[in-house]
């Protein structure tokens, strides 16, 4: 992809519903790795994007993520 087509590639939108959610970065290539974690506490939330660095993201605690799928909650 081009970088014209990563910026405007899909983003996800994820909203903590507890206080700690923890959100972590897993790149491309070979080998995959963590490259990037933040923290969210009840309420915030977090825009992502997968680039052509973040392949994958792992998201621990209960939230609640908006994609172009659908709605999905981390507790049900």
């Amino acid at each position: 992809m081009t970088e014209q087509e990563w910026i405007m590639a899909d983003y996800i939108v994820v909203k903590a519903l507890e206080n700690g959610v923890t959100i972590m970065g897993l790149t491309r290539g070979k080998d995959t790795k963590f490259h990037h974690t933040e923290k969210l506490d009840k309420g915030e939330i977090m825009v992502a994007q997968f680039t052509e660095h973040t392949s994958a993201i792992k998201i621990r605690g209960r939230a609640e993520l908006l994609t172009k799928h659908g709605r999905i909650r981390t507790d049900e």
